[in-house]
């Protein structure tokens, strides 16, 4: 028997760092799959809970644990399990996060039909009470859009903007299209780094299958939202941006799109600065960020709860 054959349809990647309370969900929806087969490679991140041994518990010979040696965020611990997969597809999954049992059959299909190696998906957002959820995109705006273009996915990544953000959906990539493109996480990022593999993906020559049915469930957890209002991490997304820059040529309008991303980070980043300026009382340095960047005082008259809701997509409840 050849290994082609002797390999699963589908691997799935969790990085986990003190997901004691939610990775065994996670796992035993990827090993609910129907239709395919599977494994599960789970990197622990050097967790300081019971995750390690949760996982090690899950009696299923599918399942994998690797533990990192020091703790190096979620791009680094998805990297490491990537180079440990053996399926012919790759899924990440969030370990605070899991998905429905036909997902990845119906994810494949879709694939297959349009011949891509990159296919995204609806999800379904459970709000952090867990009395809540909501379609993230309406199935009739995703049946539009067979294929996601580069500039489609560029232009929906806007912060502030943005009324779809295509970057809140988990991806399935094709192992032997990574390998080939040497294709990865961004190490240095702790969020955006699905963002900027996706856009990698679709600059080294991928097209993106949109299946438009919700089978990704996405729970909300407390700070989700708020870390994107993080000067730090603004940063991080610009310094990771000149990086896909210098290594792909766009066309003309996934440059339109990338110059209008890269204007509302550049935003967001002076809108941080004032704000913290204002924080510590700086009348100069916030006088000095309001001059540079005119933008900033518009973001400050809105209300912090706008401004949140301005990063989300628009959403649909659940029935």
């Amino acid at each position: 028997m050849s290994v082609a054959q002797n390999r699963p349809d589908v691997s799935f990647v969790i990085a986990a760092y003190n997901a004691e309370e939610t990775i065994a969900r996670a796992i035993e929806s990827a090993l609910a799959q129907v239709g395919v087969t599977l494994e599960v490679v789970v990197v622990d991140d050097c967790s300081t809970d019971a995750t390690v041994q949760i996982v090690r518990q899950i009696a299923d010979p599918r399942v994998t644990v690797i533990c990192q040696s020091s703790n190096g965020g979620p791009a680094r611990a998805r990297n490491r399990g990537i180079a440990a997969a053996s399926g012919a597809w790759v899924a990440v999954l969030d370990a605070d996060d899991e998905i429905s049992a036909h997902r990845s059959a119906r994810m494949i299909a879709r694939a297959d039909a349009l011949a891509t190696p990159l296919v995204v998906d609806n999800l379904d957002v459970v709000a952090m009470d867990g009395d809540r959820s909501w379609r993230m995109f309406t199935e009739d705006a995703l049946r539009a859009r067979a294929r996601l273009t580069l500039a489609d996915y560029i232009g929906s990544n806007v912060l502030f903007r943005s009324t779809f953000n295509f970057g809140y959906m988990k991806p399935m990539f094709a192992r032997d299209f990574l390998q080939r493109h040497d294709l990865a996480f961004d190490e240095r990022l702790r969020i955006g780094e699905d963002y900027l593999l996706v856009a990698s993906a679709l600059a080294s020559g991928a097209t993106c299958a949109v299946e438009p049915s919700a089978g990704y469930i996405y729970h909300l957890r407390q700070g989700s939202i708020s870390r994107v209002l993080d000067l730090h991490h603004v940063d991080s997304m610009l310094a990771g941006d000149r990086v896909f820059l210098d290594r792909f040529s766009l066309s003309h309008d996934a440059l339109v799109a990338q110059r209008r991303r890269t204007r509302s980070l550049v935003e967001a980043r002076a809108f941080l600065t004032l704000v913290s300026h204002i924080k510590n009382r700086s009348a100069a340095g916030a006088l000095k960020t309001a001059i540079d960047t005119p933008r900033a005082l518009w973001h400050l008259r809105m209300p912090i709860a706008k401004r949140l809701r301005r990063l989300m997509p628009t959403s649909t409840p659940v029935s």
